[in-house]
């Protein structure tokens, strides 16, 4: 504390003091980022005898914990979400996955726009004052990209961990005005039966949307987990479509233009059109499917011993609500119900957890999915039968993990 002349408290220049002295021992000691590469951070002998850190404008975590998103460096691709190192649902806004057609782009929210035109009796603009005016909500929701799992199915590999095969799904608290009020500030004319949502990045990524989707529970959020949208992820501002692929949630989002029929945009056309077998296409297949995952155990996890296991993971679907989780530890032979942690949210991350005694010996573990409107995860076969080996998109097919008698624990692709 100062007094009214400026000068510093004695109490004041201790506590600054101690502070100090403690953040340089706790450098030293390799608990604080430094400017130079550390050795791995060990911790002090007792804590008790030495001060800690002060506080600090950011948090940050642990220095023996090291969650990150990869790749990194990528402008047109992914980034994926470390799903084995997280707990509970959220998913922390710095680990949301990644997915960029020209790089993040970066925008001065004093300069932003967005613009309402088209099928509509009043055009409108908004800069971003003019939208956080509007009634707002929150609500938890996760998004994941069409081509989650792609990997996965097409090259599938002992090594792969949660995190390669199914790491572009997030599930964040979104803030943000229902899209349905700003439609009807503009007044929708009777014959807009779509929009076409245009992002500002450099792809000038756009999507043509049902306008049924726009009046039900699509939002155009700013906050997430209790901040402002990270830049990779939007800011300042993305739409957000619950339970749809991610794509379709266009990102730094600049222009709704109201029209009488789908775009047709580069976009929708090159891309997100699922090849099927027999020269057919899936097109505008938006809604996720039923889908969960095991994130452990799970590669690289080795089992040290017989005994209980927790078996862990995520379930989710874009119809709505998880009702049920089950989980085979034989391939699928017999199937246990397994707990759902947490009330189900719809179009959100459920985890569920199954308690299980490993004998010692090889198994498989599988997880299935089922949700509110009775549709259950399929099986591999199941799916490649109705979609074949070269689909794109949207793949939630049953996801293993074989446990081998020394405990080592791979993926199973082919399960």
């Amino acid at each position: 504390m100062s007094d009214e002349s400026g000068r510093i408290s004695r109490r004041a220049a201790i506590s600054a003091t101690a502070g100090a002295v403690g953040a340089a021992l706790l450098a030293r000691a390799g608990l604080v980022a430094q400017d130079t590469p550390a050795s791995p951070a060990t911790a002090p002998a007792d804590p008790t005898k030495l001060p800690g850190m002060p506080t600090s404008a950011l948090g940050g975590r642990s220095p023996f914990v090291h969650p990150e998103r990869a790749p990194t460096g990528v402008l047109s691709g992914p980034s994926f979400t470390p799903l084995q190192e997280l707990t509970g649902t959220i998913t922390p806004s710095d680990l949301h996955f990644e997915r960029h057609h020209g790089g993040a782009a970066i925008i001065d929210p004093q300069q932003w726009k967005l613009v309402i035109h088209g099928m509509v009796e009043r055009p409108l603009t908004f800069d971003l004052e003019d939208l956080q005016r509007f009634p707002s909500v929150t609500r938890v929701h996760f998004i994941e990209c069409a081509g989650n799992g792609r990997n996965a199915y097409r090259a599938p590999a002992p090594g792969m961990t949660p995190q390669q095969v199914d790491g572009l799904t997030s599930n964040t608290e979104w803030t943000g005005v229902p899209l349905s009020l700003l439609f009807r500030e503009a007044g929708l004319k009777a014959k807009a039966t779509w929009f076409l949502a245009e992002g500002g990045d450099a792809a000038v990524l756009s999507r043509s949307i049902p306008i049924a989707k726009g009046l039900d529970d699509a939002l155009l959020v700013w906050g997430q987990n209790g901040e402002p949208l990270r830049v990779q992820n939007g800011y300042p501002v993305r739409l957000l479509l619950p339970g749809w692929e991610g794509n379709a949630c266009v990102k730094w989002l600049r222009r709704l233009e109201l029209i009488d029929q789908p775009n047709m945009s580069r976009d929708e056309t090159s891309k997100y059109t699922d090849p099927l077998p027999g020269g057919k296409a899936r097109q505008f297949s938006f809604e996720v499917d039923a889908k969960s995952i095991i994130t452990s155990p799970a590669a690289p996890l080795k089992l040290d011993k017989a005994g209980w296991w927790p078996v862990r993971g995520l379930a989710w679907s874009g119809r709505g609500r998880i009702t049920r989780v089950e989980v085979s530890t034989d391939g699928g032979k017999r199937w246990a119900d397994a707990e759902l942690q947490g009330a189900a949210m719809p179009k959100a991350h459920v985890r569920f957890q199954h308690m299980w005694n490993w004998a010692g010996r090889d198994a498989l573990l599988l997880s299935r999915a089922t949700d509110e409107t009775g549709y259950v995860q399929p099986t591999r076969a199941t799916f490649q039968a109705a979609r074949g080996i070269g689909t794109d998109f949207h793949f939630n097919y049953i996801r293993g993990w074989r446990v081998d008698g020394n405990g080592a624990v791979t993926f199973e692709g082919r399960a």
